[in-house]
């Protein structure tokens, strides 16, 4: 029967991921129990992936009996939801499940305005709310704009942020709840690298990232100095797939967004973007 036990047994977590997926078991638990909504505190994306992990483990099904939701499409931070399984033929008609359940989530977003907000980052914005004493996990995204910027915070932490932040360092600031219109999502910049590799593997993949021949990439790989989708990589053979998030410690963040195909010499092309 599986168990969080089992999952710890053949995982082989660090301490911190542990009590992370104690206390999802807790939340399983106390939906099991209750029979009634039960949501964490925002996850970054390693966290929100072992999350996944478990659940699946679990037996539960993505989008019935959890959802991630962080206020807008592609958010990084997201809130876990567990709900009570309902089975598509109980549901009233028009009801859309995931748009009603993401109504339920607890977060709402304040926006920053005023006259120099294009000269503040997202560490300035940042720092105006945890210098009001909200904890990490009470914060989402902070998305910056020339104009403005976004943030996607607790309930709690929302109101501390709209009657606390007037001014950020020396710039005045206004900060309010976003209006329901504002359209709100990520604007992420990346250089892109072109390249080709004889296969899928992570030595491969790294090596051409971060532009260090495959034995110096293996070597990184090793000393753990590498992630994939925000967890450890556990072999420089292991394969990359489109769309997997790679960090590399000292050299930044990269995704691997695009395979196109092979070359002449049967060798993968492939289109890697850093994170700027």
């Amino acid at each position: 029967m599986k168990s969080k036990a089992s999952f710890l047994a053949a995982c082989g977590l660090s301490n911190e991921d542990k009590l992370l997926v104690a206390r999802i078991d807790d939340m399983i638990r106390a939906v099991e129990k209750s029979f009634s909504p039960k949501f964490s505190g925002f996850l970054a994306v390693g966290e929100a992936a072992l999350a996944e992990r478990f659940l699946e483990y679990m037996g539960l099904r993505s989008g019935n009996e959890y959802l991630f939701w962080g206020g807008f499409e592609g958010a990084e931070r997201v809130i876990l939801g567990l709900f009570p399984g309902i089975f598509p033929d109980t549901f009233p008609e028009n009801f859309s499940e995931e748009s009603e359940r993401r109504q339920q989530f607890p977060l709402r977003i304040v926006k920053f305005g005023g006259r120099m907000t294009g000269t503040l980052s997202h560490r300035d914005y940042l720092g105006a709310v945890m210098s009001l004493g909200i904890e990490r996990s009470l914060t989402g995204d902070i998305i910056c704009r020339e104009e403005c910027a976004y943030a996607v915070l607790s309930p709690a932490a929302a109101e501390l942020a709209v009657n606390g932040i007037t001014k950020i360092g020396r710039v005045g600031v206004k900060c309010a709840y976003s209006p329901s219109e504002d359209k709100i999502e990520r604007n992420d910049s990346f250089k892109e690298i072109n390249c080709t590799v004889p296969s899928m593997r992570l030595d491969c993949i790294i090596s051409e990232a971060v532009g260090v021949s495959r034995s110096k990439a293996a070597g990184l790989i090793r000393s753990g100095a590498v992630s994939v989708n925000h967890r450890a990589a556990e072999s420089v053979s292991e394969n990359v797939n489109e769309g997997d998030v790679l960090s590399v410690r000292g050299c930044g963040r990269f995704i691997l967004a695009e395979t196109d195909g092979r070359t002449k010499k049967d060798r993968l092309k492939i289109v890697i973007k850093k994170y700027l």
